[in-house]
């Protein structure tokens, strides 16, 4: 059964094209270990809440930007094998690549996907 890992985070709104370098740099690792598909999204329309809301959920400031990430594996074994790899990955190492925003505020989950379409 296909697993998604999902992922949203406020990003500095003047870091645009890091995040996008980022995201050009790591979708091909992630790939190699096995994801099937990586979704990277920059927020147009993602409206404040009166109760919840993307923007609440990741403490968004004025001068940042809402963005919704995933990554589709075949399994969560496979998941968990490309995960792991992925984080040992001497390209990812802090002094080759640097988040362009604050992981403390980015929610992350591991998903079965129960419908695609």
């Amino acid at each position: 059964m296909p697993y998604v890992d999902g992922f949203v985070a406020a990003v500095p709104t003047a870091r645009k094209d890091e995040f996008i370098a980022f995201s050009k740099m790591m979708g091909p690792i992630l790939k190699e270990y096995g994801a099937l598909d990586v979704v990277d999204c920059w927020g147009d329309d993602v409206p404040e809440g009166e109760v919840t809301s993307f923007p609440m959920a990741v403490k968004c400031q004025p001068d940042e930007t809402v963005c919704l990430s995933w990554i589709i594996w075949p399994d969560k074994d496979t998941r968990d094998a490309g995960m792991g790899n992925f984080m040992a990955d001497p390209r990812l190492a802090p002094d080759r690549a640097t988040m362009p925003f604050d992981g403390k505020r980015m929610i992350v989950g591991g998903f079965d996907m129960v419908a695609g379409h």
